[in-house]
């Protein structure tokens, strides 16, 4: 019980306030719905989108391991595979189909991952299971976007809008879960 006191308290004092995750999460999910309503006719464009998702989610996990209270490494090893998979887009946008959903694919493999590990790590927190089913989800993903032979534009704007909806989906259940834990401390 004390370990988790601690814990609380590092995240009250150290970490953003809840809100910044709920605004996190409703502008991921917001990213995600521009990208699949937008007709994006070519590869740059996607590219460009996966880009911009890869900075903003390797941002994202760079702040959570500066607060975070304890397994910093793995959120700065997250946020490094994000800035490899954005120079790539940015570097080269022009690249094939085949290109673009394998880097699509491993990095939903490591954020599925990523979050079965926080999951399962997690079982005390009340949405544990949620943590597990988006990880499940996006590994799913991660394999048939590296499996799936009849890649089309149309397949990548999916992909990145469904790894944008699963950040945005994470980040959500992140906010209630500070928000949980700002209350229990301040009871």
């Amino acid at each position: 019980m004390a370990a988790e006191t601690v814990r609380t308290v590092e995240i009250e004092s150290t970490g953003p306030p809840w809100w910044s995750y709920l605004v996190a999460g409703i502008a991921w999910l917001v990213y995600a719905f521009i990208v699949l309503s937008f007709d994006i006719a070519t590869i740059w464009a996607i590219a460009l989108f996966a880009g911009f998702l890869f900075v903003a989610s390797a941002l994202s996990e760079f702040v959570i391991a500066a607060v975070a209270p304890g397994w910093k490494w793995l959120h700065v090893l997250l946020g490094l595979v994000f800035v490899g998979g954005a120079v790539f887009c940015f570097a080269w946008p022009e690249s094939t189909f085949v290109v673009l959903a394998a880097i699509i694919a491993w990095v939903l493999l490591f954020q599925g991952i990523f979050n079965i590990v926080v999951a399962i790590s997690n079982r005390d927190v009340e949405l544990w299971w949620m943590w597990l089913v988006v990880g499940i989800a996006e590994i799913l993903i991660a394999f048939w976007a590296i499996g799936y032979e009849g890649r089309s534009i149309a397949l990548l704007v999916i992909w990145v809008g469904a790894s944008a909806l699963a950040k945005g989906i994470t980040d959500l259940m992140l906010a209630y879960e500070v928000k949980a834990l700002q209350d229990r401390v301040s009871r």
